[in-house]
């Protein structure tokens, strides 16, 4: 018979406690709802969760670099307000170039003050947090935004389908198998690991931590604006606020995918994981007759039960000791 020791058992918790936890949600879920478990309620919450899912994968690179991005929901209310501005000035095409230019252009700035100026992340974000919020509601006049043409084919990213399979899971499949690749079998991938395990290694070993920090920013902003435009495309229209908020659901995704909030760890096949179990507990638990707002404690709860298994694994003790 395998026995664990006490050691190994915490370690054991701190890599795969959240999934044991996972399987045992799908178990109570899918004995209380028949239905959780059917080929349409699945496909469904992969579906919804795919806007989170992009965002998820981009913040995976500036969390395993080391730092936070806090700034996504409202970037991406940013992104979605643009190109549904623009869509109808200027056409869907240049539309969808000028919103990714932009939102890269807001990445560029964050990367730039964190990376080159070596600024705290949470600061930075927390900060343009507000201020892209303030920068979007003076771009909107403070008004919700409408395509005029529902017949437009920039539906086409928000509610077609390929071969049965909505388009928003084909985009969340293809760019997480991308930046998977990126940042598990390049260079600069490894680049990213190095930096945020110990920057100053890195540093000494001949790498720019400057340059892979502000790359990991441009990733997440182009993953923010991917989302905008899923978001803008699924509706074709939107209030000037629908991304207030998702920076929380993103994180706990990230972090319940392994990523360590101390960097160097973390994987984007890991990170879809976490997106659908975040995803799958927030259906189960609708189904099961409880109020949406329940899902905000459950989903605090979540975050710090998977911080706590985190550090407890790589200090080996589940508990801090008495200073």
């Amino acid at each position: 018979m395998l026995r664990l020791s006490k050691d190994e058992a915490i370690r054991f918790l701190g890599k795969q406690g959240i999934l044991a936890a996972f399987v045992i949600f799908m178990l109570v879920f899918a004995l209380a709802e028949a239905k959780f478990i059917s080929a349409d309620n699945v496909l469904s919450v992969i579906r919804s969760s795919a806007i989170i899912g992009v965002m998820a994968l981009g913040v995976t690179f500036v969390v395993v670099s080391g730092n936070l991005d806090l700034s996504i929901g409202s970037m991406m209310s940013f992104s979605t307000i643009v190109v549904l501005d623009l869509h109808d000035k200027i056409g869907p095409v240049l539309a969808i170039l000028a919103m990714f230019s932009l939102t890269l252009l807001l990445g560029a700035l964050i990367g730039f003050l964190v990376g080159y100026l070596r600024l705290n992340s949470l600061i930075v974000t927390l900060g343009m947090l507000s201020a892209i919020h303030g920068l979007t509601l003076t771009y909107s006049g403070g008004k919700n935004m409408d395509i005029s043409d529902k017949s437009s084919w920039f539906s086409f990213f928000g509610q077609d389908s390929v071969m049965g399979i909505p388009v928003p899971i084909l985009i969340f499949a293809l760019l997480a198998a991308l930046l998977g690749i990126i940042l598990s079998k390049t260079p600069f991938g490894r680049k990213i690991y190095a930096v945020g395990g110990n920057g100053t290694a890195a540093t000494f070993s001949g790498i720019s931590r400057s340059k892979t920090v502000f790359f990991c920013y441009l990733i997440s902003s182009f993953c923010v604006a991917t989302a905008g435009l899923i978001q803008a495309s699924r509706s074709l229209g939107s209030q000037n606020t629908v991304g207030q908020g998702l920076e929380l659901e993103v994180l706990a995704a990230v972090i319940l995918g392994g990523a360590s909030l101390l960097g160097g760890a973390g994987t984007i096949a890991k990170t879809v994981v976490g997106v659908l179990m975040l995803g799958f507990i927030q259906n189960g638990l609708l189904l099961m007759g409880l109020q949406f707002y329940v899902q905000f404690v459950v989903t605090w709860v979540i975050i710090i039960l998977a911080v706590w298994l985190d550090i407890a694994g790589k200090r080996g003790k589940l508990w801090s000791p008495l200073a």
